[in-house]
């Protein structure tokens, strides 16, 4: 056996052993505390981008730390030959407080995704019909990378270029529900969207649209599938998204902040969906593992309380109001879009196409942004991220956004 030299770990390094799927920024951070990050070199960063939703609880809150510790000195993993007191507690707690009967715990959106779908088919052909099996979703939605997931996505950028995609998937406007009453028919299985469009630009369902989905989707004997991968754990002001439209979905799907960081993702649905199943027609290795639930007990209880649920929306008017101020200097944004700290920028059309140029500035000036396609700037940021990180977080940004304003 060869022995190799040792590279330095350093970002150069990273264009060298990592897959070229993504494009991470020039600087490695190394430390997290709250809503601040720290790279190799000590330079601290104000974090509005919590791992793209995922840090809903900032970095390295006490709660998850202690849950983490406490469970790594116990159990991490027995697989699902066995069950565990961390899985049945984290489940107990999701039934308790949504629509749902039953859960079934996975490790990333895509994967609770890709489960909620063929749970969707598997039901339709188990009580109706072989042929029922029509998903449709929506332009410009994202359910995940897995082929399966990344085919019912309506970004057909993320899916074509691997061959042949999976049938009977079909993509239509979003909120617009003559649409949806031209494609749904009785081979319809399932109508599957986010009620605010993530990676999509951050568009939110009408509550119009979502109680006409819901009624179509009686009338059709089709599942209503929300995804909530994003949008759930208290992101937008309430537990899930859907509990501020009075429209329960068939099936639900959360992740990201589900864990507060740690993998963890779970799908929800009820009694009489869940009947059709049976061992081995679906599973996963690691899913539901001790170290994951406990995390993600640790997460669920801290996030669904009164305190941190009730401040969501005053932080939102804070940004926005800050993001006014600078908006009135350097007229670069159109609308804000979004709820809660799901929170859309839309750039004025003289930027369009530029929102990745705004996020590398940002990072010039110590403060971590992302963006929601080509012309949407989006921040999701801790919910418990505090008004003095908010402001001079804002501080920041707006620095980057004069050198940008300065160089277009």
């Amino acid at each position: 056996m060869s022995c190799k030299e040792q590279n330095p770990v350093t970002r150069s390094l990273f264009d060298k052993v990592i897959l070229p799927v993504y494009a991470p920024a020039q600087f490695i951070p190394v430390k997290g505390k709250g809503s601040r990050v720290w790279d190799q070199n000590g330079e601290e960063y104000i974090d509005f981008a919590g791992g793209i939703a995922v840090n809903a609880l900032g970095h390295c809150h006490p709660n998850l730390l202690k849950a983490l510790h406490e469970q790594s000195e116990k159990l991490w993993h027995v697989s699902n030959v066995f069950t565990n007191e961390p899985a049945l507690q984290l489940a107990q707690k999701l039934i308790d407080n949504t629509f749902a009967d039953r859960v079934f715990f996975a490790n990333s959106g895509a994967e609770a995704n890709e489960a909620a779908l063929k749970l969707a088919r598997h039901y339709a052909i188990e009580k109706f019909s072989p042929y029922k099996t029509k998903i449709i979703s929506f332009n410009h939605s994202f359910h995940g990378r897995t082929f399966f997931t990344v085919s019912v996505g309506g970004q057909a950028k993320y899916s074509d270029g691997f061959g042949p995609k999976p049938a009977d998937i079909i993509h239509i406007p979003f909120n617009d529900l003559d649409a949806v009453k031209a494609v749904i028919d009785d081979h319809t299985c399932a109508v599957i969207l986010e009620p605010v469009q993530g990676e999509g630009g951050l568009t939110s369902a009408t509550p119009e649209f979502l109680k006409g989905l819901r009624a179509l989707c009686d009338e059709f004997d089709a599942l209503l599938i929300f995804d909530e991968v994003q949008c759930g754990m208290g992101r937008t002001g309430t537990l899930f998204t859907y509990q501020q439209y009075g429209v329960e979905p068939d099936i639900l799907t959360s992740a990201k902040a589900l864990g507060g960081g740690f993998p963890i993702s779970a799908m929800l649905t009820t009694e009489a969906i869940a009947e059709v199943m049976h061992p081995g027609v679906h599973g996963t290795t690691y899913g539901g593992n001790p170290l994951a639930c406990a995390v993600g007990l640790a997460a669920f209880d801290t996030i669904n309380s009164a305190e941190v649920l009730a401040g969501i929306n005053a932080k939102r008017e804070l940004f926005i109001n800050e993001l006014e101020k600078i908006n009135q200097q350097f007229n670069v944004f159109t609308q804000y879009k979004g709820k809660g700290l799901l929170l859309g920028a839309e750039l004025n059309p003289k930027y369009h196409g530029k929102a990745r140029d705004f996020l590398n500035v940002a990072t010039e000036f110590k403060v971590m942004i992302l963006n929601a396609g080509t012309s949407v700037l989006r921040f999701t940021p801790s919910l418990v991220i505090t008004d003095e990180e908010i402001k001079e977080g804002m501080q920041r940004f707006a620095q980057a956004v004069a050198k940008v304003v300065a160089s277009s």
